[in-house]
């Protein structure tokens, strides 16, 4: 008895020793595997049941000039090739529903590989940054920082990942504030006006995200420098921009909170002095400067003939005291930067929808400075994380934010959410700038070399339909839609912006669409050579995109939306 049980026990521990054994070989194993670069391998016809409900009810538009007698391209090379379909059916919305059964797998590679496309650019523009900030300014002490109103709120930036000290204060220096002040280790804030409540040092005990043993501020408090003058030969970004010539308000030192009455009055006199008073708009009467922000009273909405502004300066001028001339100066408005997450969780679920390339991020930015919401993403991109979307950290389905980005379509999905804002963008736009973003990050355009290599025909093949695709299966499975053009966006930014908000059911004042009127481009404006007069689409891929255009644009008025805008429309 005794030596059945001694080799019972003695089998027990080598199967313990083995068991061991394998699970330490297993996560090694999956580890390696995660850490080599893997080859997605994309099967005909995967997901393709979804897609296929979802344009089963446009089979009848084939007649509409939608078939193409020639075979069409391929996939990408590298990226597995895919059956090609008889030549009769290239481009009915039968091969449309396979190809984007495809494509879905495709895009989700391209989303894993955001991060790492664009960490080295991000990187190297750091170093620039930090290599070129030698100076050091003076270090004034910890203070109270009020989120609610701030007392450096000339200009904000965010670097969730990489802020220094050195960092803030070049941006600051570069738009001549006097001050720089850094919070949360993460938060720069510039200003000409030191903060009121000082605090004790040890508050400020947040260590900066760029700079290890470095200080950057804390919980609600700023560590505080002087700014030093730029080195000889740096360039300050003093961009004062013209505004128009507006009709007077009734009673200009009602409407405006700071004035000078100077003789030889300039621009520049009129934009320094409410730079300093941090105003951002500067407003010339004549010899009369007013400073202060778009309201209600003052909306910068009709302006007038540039001629009426033409004789300001002159005294005896018939248009004086009727037009003034609009200048906004360095300084943001911060009347709407303050964002939070939901306090309570949201009962409906909405989505912020796109194709890639149709201004998702930039709605973002609109709807959150509206709103005073965060938004979320159903992905994670590092970069966005890092400028201050601090919702793209946030799960997606946490309903702490206002709404959740996806480039996502299909049956699952789609009904995964309440209701959604479908943005839809001229394809033509969309895809130049998601090959832009591929190659040079959100904020960059790709080069030459990459326009006309083999890359951007197979991409324009591919990534075509699944603009479609996204528009119909949106429309076939979405339980409550707004369709917004971005176009009509960018043209009429308050009017669409409040269509936004009030689907969101959220209601905002008039002053704070202003202010998000005044910081509509935020900083997600492509910078760098731009390329004049380009024309990167073939005459065969005007042909491709316009049948697909004309499917949407069906489809949109057969759900009783508006059509596309008129330029989306082939003549």
């Amino acid at each position: 008895m005794a030596k059945a049980f001694f080799r019972l026990q003695k089998f027990l521990r080598r199967t313990q020793f083995l068991l061991l054994f394998l699970t330490a070989a297993y996560l090694m194993a999956g580890s390696l595997l995660l850490l080599q670069p893997t080859r997605l391998i994309i099967q005909q016809g995967s997901r393709g049941t979804s897609a296929s409900q979802a344009l089963a009810v446009l089979d009848g538009m084939a007649g509409a000039g939608i078939v193409d007698p020639h075979p069409g391209p391929r996939l990408p090379v590298g990226m597995d090739a895919l059956q090609e379909p008889a030549p009769g059916q290239q481009h009915s919305p039968r091969w449309l529903v396979s190809r984007n059964s495809e494509l879905r797998q495709l895009r989700r590679r391209w989303f894993h590989r955001l991060i790492g496309d664009q960490e080295p650019m991000q990187t190297a523009g750091f170093k620039a940054m930090k290599h070129a900030a030698d100076h050091k300014g003076t270090y004034v002490g910890c203070f109270s920082d009020d989120s609610r109103e701030r007392t450096l709120k000339g200009a904000v930036f965010y670097d969730l990942r990489k802020m220094t000290v050195s960092h803030c204060q070049e941006a600051c220096a570069e738009r001549a504030y006097t001050y720089a002040g850094l919070a949360y280790g993460a938060e720069c804030y510039c200003g000409n006006k030191l903060p009121a409540t000082a605090s004790k040092p040890e508050e400020c005990n947040s260590e900066c995200k760029g700079e290890k043993g470095s200080v950057c501020g804390g919980v609600n408090r700023l560590s505080v420098y002087r700014v030093e003058e730029l080195r000889a030969g740096a360039r300050r970004r003093r961009n004062v921009i013209y505004r128009g010539c507006f009709r007077a308000p009734a009673n200009l030192t009602d409407t405006f909170p700071a004035s000078l009455i100077q003789p030889n009055l300039t621009v520049e006199m009129c934009s320094e002095f409410c730079s300093k008073k941090e105003f951002p708009l500067a407003v010339l009467r004549a010899r009369e400067c007013y400073c202060g922000y778009a309201t209600g009273r003052f909306p910068l909405h009709n302006g007038a003939d540039a001629l009426l502004c033409s004789g300001l300066h002159n005294a005896s001028s018939t248009a004086k005291g009727q037009y003034c001339l609009v200048y906004q100066t360095p300084v943001q408005d911060t009347r709407c930067t303050d964002r939070k997450f939901l306090t309570t969780k949201s009962k409906v679920f909405v989505a912020l929808s796109s194709f890639p390339g149709a201004g998702n991020t930039w709605a973002r930015h609109l709807i959150e400075h509206a709103t005073g919401y965060y938004t979320g993403s159903y992905y994670f991109d590092g970069a966005l994380y890092n400028k201050g979307f601090k919702g793209e950290k946030d799960h997606w389905r946490s309903r702490r934010t206002i709404c959740v980005k996806t480039h996502e379509s299909g049956k699952t999905e789609i009904e995964m959410f309440d209701s959604a804002i479908l943005l839809i963008r001229n394809p033509y736009k969309s895809l130049m700038a998601e090959f832009n973003r591929k190659y040079a990050g959100h904020l960059g355009y790709a080069t030459d070399r990459n326009w006309k290599s083999k890359e951007w025909p197979d991409f324009v093949n591919s990534y075509a339909s699944w603009w479609a695709s996204h528009v119909l299966d949106w429309l076939k499975y979405g339980k409550r839609l707004l369709i917004v053009h971005y176009e009509d966006l960018k043209q009429s930014l308050i009017p669409k912006l409040k269509e936004m908000v009030e689907f969101l059911n959220m209601t905002v004042t008039e002053d704070r669409l202003l202010c998000v009127e005044n910081n509509r481009d935020g900083s997600f404006k492509r910078s760098g050579a731009k390329q004049k007069d380009f024309e990167p689409f073939t005459q065969e891929m005007k042909d491709l995109i316009n049948r697909y255009i004309l499917t949407v644009d069906e489809a949109l008025r057969g759900r009783n939306f508006t059509g596309l805008p008129r330029e989306y429309v082939p003549r």
